[in-house]
């Protein structure tokens, strides 16, 4: 009867954790969608196949290296990795599948790296970006990882991040600023006066959408993280997660309603989107402490940091067409330094002590490999092709053919 009972509970959690990656899986669809919907119809295509490929190239690579050298071998506390390949064998008495837990991590890979291609969006060489999808996703993150979930020095520190608003979004984000810094601006975004223009999306249905469909993901995202369901006590935390999962987002793209009315006297759409990814980064970092009321504070003041932050890198004139770095870089950090407030085991010199060394590493990692890459074959397309549309350039195929932008 017992080996019955066990076998039940590991079905039921490898299940669980096949289901949270299907809806991990699915916020690559996400963001294609309001990458798609916030670009420039002249480059639709282009951002489209980008988030396809990269989500190719990162399951690739985790499976070939990544999970590896974040997983499999590595000593307590330390901070090199084994550097072996593929995923090794299941462990004597683990609760699920080796196979559904390779799964649920190779996602969470690809929604890093996502958070690159809205950033670099419509200026930057597709093969510039995919070549160095390859090295985010097969040695870079999986570094970073490793000194985190996968019990290195940030995770012997103490250094606390439940889903991964650090290592998955912040990282994502810090790759971003590194390629976004020596990549430059779109043409015609900011005029010699230090003025910004706008350059509207060309498809708000889409990014909507795409928002949507996010916010649904992530209840795999922060759910699946508890990684056990079996039991009273994981079936109620895992409520609990989606209860205030759901009230971030929720709050969050309240608060930036609100600052978008305060601030312009209109309800921008494309700050009311942002406000509710922003609400879930920063819930990401520790989904189960809060209570649910908390959980709508963390979401509500989320929200009205990304509206404030994305008007702040315009004035530096960093150029980023989706916000992503607001979203995910920002907001991801600010849900790392809150834990402490509902999580006694987590201190605040810790939490700033892992964003810092997570921050740093993948951003300078990142800037070396994208210099290379500039140096080797550039990662800018011609003024030429950028007017034209990175469709015609890259792929020639226009998504909206019988319209022009």
């Amino acid at each position: 009867m017992e080996t019955t009972v066990t076998e039940l509970r590991f079905a039921l959690d490898t299940f669980y954790f096949l289901i949270s990656g299907v809806l991990v899986m699915w916020m690559a669809a996400g963001f294609a969608m309001l990458e798609a919907g916030l670009v420039r119809s002249k480059n639709t295509t282009e951002i489209l196949t980008k988030n396809i490929v990269l989500y190719s190239i990162a399951c690739t690579m985790f499976l070939l290296v990544g999970y590896n050298i974040m997983y499999v071998d590595n000593s307590a506390g330390g901070w090199l990795p084994s550097f072996g390949s593929l995923i090794g064998s299941q462990a004597a008495g683990a609760d699920h599948s080796l196979e559904s837990d390779f799964f649920f991590q190779v996602v969470f890979v690809a929604t890093a790296m996502s958070i690159v291609s809205g950033a670099v969006a419509e200026r930057m060489k597709l093969w510039a970006f995919l070549i160095f999808a390859i090295f985010l996703t097969g040695f870079i993150y999986p570094m970073e990882g490793y000194w985190t979930w996968g019990g290195g020095f940030l995770s012997e520190a103490g250094f606390s991040d439940f889903a991964g608003s650090g290592i998955v979004h912040m990282a994502g984000a810090a790759a971003a600023l590194a390629a976004v810094l020596l990549l430059g601006a779109r043409r015609g975004k900011y005029g010699k006066d230090g003025s910004v223009h706008p350059i509207p999306g060309s498809n708000m249905p889409l990014a909507t959408l795409g928002t949507f469909i996010l916010w649904m993901g992530w209840f795999g995202f922060n759910g699946g993280s508890q990684l056990l369901l079996s039991d009273a006590e994981n079936a109620t935390a895992v409520s609990q997660i989606f209860l205030n999962t759901n009230a971030a987002a929720a709050a969050g793209s309240i608060g930036a309603l609100l600052v978008s009315k305060l601030k312009w006297g209109k309800a921008d759409l494309t700050m009311i989107l942002n406000g509710a990814l922003a609400g879930l980064v920063a819930i990401t970092a520790d989904p189960l402490s809060p209570s649910p009321l908390f959980s709508a504070g963390i979401g509500l003041v989320a929200g009205v940091i990304v509206v404030y932050s994305i008007i702040t890198f315009d004035k530096f004139k960093i150029d980023d067409p989706v916000g992503a770095i607001s979203v995910h870089g920002v907001c991801g950090l600010f849900g790392l330094l809150v834990v402490p407030m509902t999580n006694s085991d987590a201190s605040l010199v810790t939490q700033l002590y892992g964003a810092a060394v997570i921050f740093g590493f993948v951003f300078i990692a990142s800037w070396i490999i994208w210099s290379i890459i500039k140096v080797v074959m550039g990662i800018r397309v011609t003024a030429e092709e950028e007017d034209a549309g990175m469709d015609l350039h890259d792929c020639g195929v226009e998504a909206y053919p019988e319209f022009k932008n």
